[in-house]
């Protein structure tokens, strides 16, 4: 395949929904102009994330959206050839019952090209959204992709799910915010702010994979997001990052062939020793 352009967002998003789909479209007529094939924006894009992490509040959750919305369709059709990522609060009906999941779609104009509804939930998230089950990779135009919500990449067993499931490209769309039980006066400083750092080169460089991560900025209600949106390479190696304010990180190479690269002497995946592996049972 050839040289792709990739970009990773990182920006702030509200509550108001036609603000939120404006936004949306601006950035992918922007990232078009730049010539991404690869756009991947913040989770919680289209009407924004929780107020309050420990304790949502059941009047202020985000508003819910099915993947039929007007909204997200919307959006679907501004794409036309890019292949975009973007995270919202999804509703779905099962057996008659209303659920809502932080759910991310991949998408260009012709329609929704995979979807993953984030599996892991910190503290109080579970009060407000029901958690997802898996973790499946699927094929697009600019190759094979799968996709995480942000604390699904602090766990390795997730994106080393998608990378055995053949994804050579991880969109790891966050809300992450700073630490709410520690905060630093600065944001460099702030514990969560070199996780979420640490994660990302790490899920890249162990598994071989291009490792695309967005992020919210700004704040809602009592959390400030940390931005850091960057593209990291197979290795581990920072490609293109923005700071803690909004911007676009872009960059351009040559997936495959980088992926390739990284894996001619040491394959990890191919040299994994899965009988070895004891003690991954849950802990109780």
């Amino acid at each position: 395949m050839a040289a792709l352009t990739i970009a990773a967002v990182a920006a702030n998003f509200g509550r108001d929904l036609d603000r939120c789909v404006n936004k949306t479209t601006r950035i992918i007529s922007d990232a078009r102009d730049a010539g991404v094939g690869l756009l991947v924006l913040p989770h919680a894009a289209l009407g924004g994330y929780l107020s309050d992490l420990a304790h949502p509040d059941p009047r202020a959750l985000p508003p819910p959206l099915s993947e039929d919305s007007a909204e997200l369709a919307k959006v679907v059709q501004w794409a036309g050839d890019m292949v975009v990522c973007l995270g919202f609060t999804e509703v779905a009906v099962t057996g008659g019952q209303a659920y809502t999941y932080n759910t991310a779609v991949c998408f260009n104009g012709s329609g929704i090209l995979g979807r993953h509804r984030k599996v892991h939930q910190p503290l109080g998230e579970r009060e407000a959204t029901w958690p997802g089950d898996r973790f499946d990779a699927f094929d697009t135009p600019v190759g094979r992709i799968g996709m995480l919500i942000d604390y699904d990449k602090t766990f390795p067993e997730a994106a080393r799910a998608l990378a055995l499931d053949g994804a050579e490209l991880v969109a790891c769309l966050s809300a992450w915010p700073a630490s709410v039980t520690d905060r630093a006066d600065r944001l460099s400083a702030d514990r969560q702010s070199r996780l979420f750092d640490i994660y990302d080169s790490a899920r890249a460089a162990e598994n071989q994979i291009v490792w695309v991560s967005s992020n919210q900025t700004g704040s809602m209600g009592g959390l400030r997001f940390l931005g850091q949106a960057k593209v990291v390479g197979p290795g581990g190696d920072i490609l293109a990052r923005t700071q803690g304010k909004g911007g676009m990180a872009v960059t351009t190479l040559d997936v495959a062939a980088e992926v390739a690269r990284s894996r001619r002497t040491l394959s990890h995946l191919r040299e994994r020793v899965p009988e070895a592996y004891r003690g991954t049972n849950p802990v109780v």
